[in-house]
């Protein structure tokens, strides 16, 4: 179908009609000369109208025939506009039934969209409910037409440029043997998965690792894995969630791999040296990318392997609609493409359970024997024996047990205290009834931003008014009190505690990836632990009831998660190395104790399955004004009856956080219709839940997908913000 270039404004809903396309003169009938070999060329648009969301036909001109090749960019003329787009096709033919308008202009002759990566766009956007464009948005990073200039300067990529020769059959790869002693060998499964990588095969597998640091941690194991999967000649892909695991992962990499083979995709470097590295993927350079979520659509050519570490981190999940998870990108890429996948971390998500559950992917993890010889002791300060050595250790802030395990330790090296909050105080209560202190302009939380002192002016952490004169609405008290400890006052108790120790912090803005292996302190936020060389003594995980109570599905999951991941950087109990965790006694913290998290995962799967909870069922979330979000879903549960599906609902239920709650914080942003943009006069903002089985799944995404388009189209009502899988949203 070819886009009207008389009509209105971009976005303005398509009449169909036979005068559609028609040229505006008879001038612009006879039109330029057309290419002679497959003057028709289907273009995407680059737009996130849910409408425009198709392939339009344009003719090719001569004078383009060259350049507009499949994979290009261009311009073409919509609505009396230049937009631009990817030519995906070049065609005989059409079936828009009219003249077509031609292309106006190939931006580029670089085929940055290779088919492989338009059609992964395409899944993507079905299984999100999505548009392929806002796919392409993360995809393909923008154009850099200085290095286009001197890598490509015909429009063909020419891998000698870059300064390194392809790297084809790997025979210069220094791949440990399982002879010679690989990480893999010392967990089960391991052995033979390297095995079948080398050998060209492709297996899937989940990875449950136990250490960390050194020699023997998970960025090595990620390197071997790459190595062996290179030597069968196929390339590979490998995602982490920030760049302190990008470094590292890198760094191993570089040790096993010629450096010209290993490209670093991530926004945070720039756009220069991010579209550098992805035109050397693209012309083959590279057979290996590693890079945070935009890394999982590096056009790597013969894909062999694809890795995602940690998938449990919400840093895998795209910021922008459509909202895709980084774990179902490569899921998704590697079915496509017949790859091997790998799904690494030192815990294990619900999600890789049901995998492992399922059949699909095998279970890579250590026998017991190797366990105890690898992993730290672990002690829960709330278990019945402590707390009849120290009744006061539920409610103190540093145990007993805690302090002595950080005195100890100092004497050895490093000690990590892993604590919930960034900050100084960053929550308060009112000091005579203990509910929270709310701003009484946007009833956002209170908290004191330095030292508390005579000075201290408590302020709103949503919108940043102060309250210097504030009274509890509960019972009218004046006094406040903190609620929680962030690091850095944790971090002056513990240097009052250990006079003369060195105390280091890593949270907020000031995020640490190494330390020394020194005597000190180390305070961080969980999530932002550095790790040490040589591991640290002991761990202090603080304020673990606060991360369990939270008010979402997924506190508990993603509380052993981090424990986990902090406990892992801790040295094996045969060294000396001590884990404290001070939280109530409850599954996961047994879980640690054991160091099981493939019991936790298990157990907690088979609780969402019982209550038809994600991952057991997908969930959709419509969030908007009320009147918008009841038309919506109204008209989804409709056409789905029509092909006797029914869908489980909840809501519409408001939505607990104000609008106001959203400045000065991260969140998803969405180039459409977004929680962020719905209209102020729309009313309430509510939210409507849809549980989808798996087996109705690609049919219900379908559907909304549709809705969504026409939705856009009419204009009738306000937009809303559709969003599947999110996991803030329970």
């Amino acid at each position: 179908m070819s886009p009207n270039p008389a009509g209105g404004a971009p976005g303005e809903p398509q009449q169909l009609s036979l005068l559609q396309g028609f040229p505006a003169s008879a001038a612009e009938a006879s039109g330029p000369a057309l290419a002679a070999h497959l003057p028709v060329a289907r273009v995407l648009i680059e737009s996130s109208l849910p409408h425009l969301d198709r392939p339009f036909d344009y003719s090719v001109p001569a004078a383009l025939d060259a350049a507009a090749l499949p994979g290009a960019r261009v311009k073409v003329k919509f609505n009396g506009q230049e937009l631009a787009g990817y030519l995906l096709e070049r065609t005989a033919g059409s079936d828009a039934g009219h003249p077509l308008v031609p292309l106006h202009k190939v931006l580029s002759a670089v085929p940055v969209l290779t088919p492989a990566v338009a059609e992964l766009a395409g899944r993507i956007a079905a299984r999100y409910a999505g548009t392929v464009s806002d796919v392409l948005r993360v995809a393909v990073p923008p154009r850099m037409a200085k290095l286009e200039k001197e890598f490509a300067p015909d429009g063909r990529l020419d891998p000698g440029l870059f300064g390194t020769e392809m790297f084809g059959l790997a025979t210069d790869v220094s791949l440990p043997s399982p002879a010679a002693g690989s990480i893999w060998t010392r967990y089960r499964n391991g052995a033979a998965f390297l095995a079948h990588l080398a050998a060209g095969e492709s297996p899937r597998a989940v990875l449950t690792a136990l250490q960390g640091y050194g020699p023997a941690s998970w960025p090595r194991m990620i390197a071997e894995a790459v190595a062996a999967v290179r030597i069968s000649g196929r390339g590979a892909v490998v995602v982490v969630p920030d760049y302190r695991d990008l470094d590292r992962v890198e760094s191993a990499l570089l040790k096993l791999l010629p450096a010209g083979d290993v490209a670093r995709l991530t926004a945070d470097d720039g756009q220069t040296p991010r579209y550098r590295s992805f035109l050397r993927v693209l012309s083959g350079a590279a057979g290996v990318a590693v890079g945070t979520r935009s890394a999982a659509y590096a056009p790597v050519p013969n894909l062999g392997l694809v890795v995602c570490w940690d998938d449990g981190d919400d840093l895998h999940i795209e910021q922008r609609s459509p909202y895709a998870h980084t774990r179902e990108v490569l899921l998704l890429r590697a079915a496509q493409e017949g790859a091997a996948c790998l799904l690494a971390a030192h815990s294990r998500s619900t999600e890789t359970e049901r995998l492992v559950g399922s059949g699909w992917a095998q279970a890579v993890e250590a026998d017991r024997t190797v366990l105890r010889r690898t992993v730290p002791r672990v002690l829960n300060t709330a278990d019945s024996y402590e707390l009849e050595h120290d009744p006061l250790a539920r409610i103190a802030r540093l145990p007993g047990a805690a302090w002595r395990a950080a005195k100890e330790g100092l004497e050895r090296g490093p000690v990590l205290v892993q604590v919930a909050r960034a900050g100084y105080a960053p929550s308060l209560v009112c000091d005579t009834c203990r509910e929270p202190a709310r701003c009484t302009a946007c009833s956002g939380p209170l908290a004191i931003a330095g030292p508390a002192g005579s000075s201290a002016v408590p302020q709103c952490r949503w919108c940043s008014a102060p309250a210097p004169a504030w009274r509890c609405g509960t019972c009218n008290g004046a006094r406040l009190r903190r609620g929680a400890t962030g690091a850095l006052r944790t971090a002056e108790e513990l240097g009052r505690a250990f006079p003369g120790k060195p105390v280091i912090t890593s949270s907020g803005d000031q995020i640490k990836a190494t330390v020394a292996e020194t005597t000190a302190l180390v305070v961080a936020t969980v999530g932002a632990e550095p790790v040490a060389a040589g591991g640290y003594a002991a761990a202090l995980l603080l304020d673990g009831d606060s991360l369990l109570r939270r008010e979402n599905l997924r506190a508990g999951e993603d509380a052993v998660r981090r424990w986990f991941n902090a406990a892992a950087l801790v040295r094996p109990a045969s060294e000396g190395g001590l884990v404290v965790i001070t939280a109530d006694d409850a599954a996961g913290v047994g879980a640690l104790l054991r160091w099981d998290p493939a019991g936790y995962a298990s157990r907690e799967l088979a609780l969402r399955q019982e209550l038809q909870l994600p991952p057991a069922v997908r969930v959709a979330s419509v969030t908007g004004g009320r009147t918008a979000v009841g038309h919506f879903t109204d008209a989804i549960q409709h056409q789905l009856a029509a092909q006797g599906t029914v869908l489980r609902t909840a809501g519409p239920a408001p939505v607990i956080l104000p609008a106001a709650a959203g400045a000065g914080r991260t969140g998803p942003k969405d180039a459409g219709p977004s929680r962020d943009t719905v209209p102020r006069d729309s009313g309430e903002e509510v939210r409507t839940l849809l549980f989808i089985p798996y087996a109705q799944a690609a049919a219900a995404t379908a559907v909304m997908r549709a809705v969504k388009a026409a939705a856009a189209a009419r204009r009738s009502d306000d937009p809303v913000q559709l969003r599947l899988d999110g996991v803030d949203v329970l």
